[in-house]
């Protein structure tokens, strides 16, 4: 998608990425598995660590908490409590409450795209279809999430992202 996203950029301005300085500021991949080292029972182990909805904690490092294609998403900060409590991991994004399967039978696309555009979002999707599988209403409220991490000490907020653009693969 960054690739995408820059020759978008570099046709619309007419200067290469470099020129304009795109460059990616921070990547981290969620739902993956890493061995990395952490300390248990007073001793440095290697663990296979599976962040299954969840990213990345780590002391003083971005940690993006995704909220719907309508909500507010956050850039966070890792902590050393979170190497403590959770591995080194928080949550990635507010988590769905409600199946995609569920969310195509109640939602409709065009519903959706109306709805984000009232709110000044502009939205792109190959089908409506797969507009409703990602309702904003078929997930869990970002700000409770997002409270919940930053109450427990394992992700501090930075600061609240607003969405401008949605695109749905």
């Amino acid at each position: 998608m960054t690739k995408w996203i820059r020759e978008v950029f570099e046709h619309v301005f007419g200067r290469s990425w470099e020129e304009m300085d795109m460059r990616t500021v921070y990547a981290i991949a969620h739902n993956i598995v890493k061995l990395e080292e952490f300390e248990i029972d007073g001793k440095k182990r290697m663990l296979y660590v599976h962040r299954k909805g969840a990213t990345r904690s780590y002391p003083d490092k971005p940690v993006i908490i995704a909220g719907t294609m309508g909500t507010s998403s956050y850039l966070l900060k890792g902590t050393e409590t979170a190497l403590r409590k959770t591995f080194g991991s928080s949550a990635h994004g507010a988590g769905r409450s409600m199946s995609r399967h569920a969310a195509i039978k109640r939602f409709w696309g065009g519903t959706i795209k109306e709805e984000l555009s009232k709110k000044g979002i502009e939205s792109r999707s190959p089908t409506p279809k797969s507009l409703a599988e990602e309702a904003p209403l078929a997930y869990k409220d970002v700000e409770s999430v997002v409270d919940s991490v930053h109450g427990a000490g394992v992700s501090l907020k930075v600061c609240r992202l607003e969405p401008v653009g949605v695109i749905k693969g």
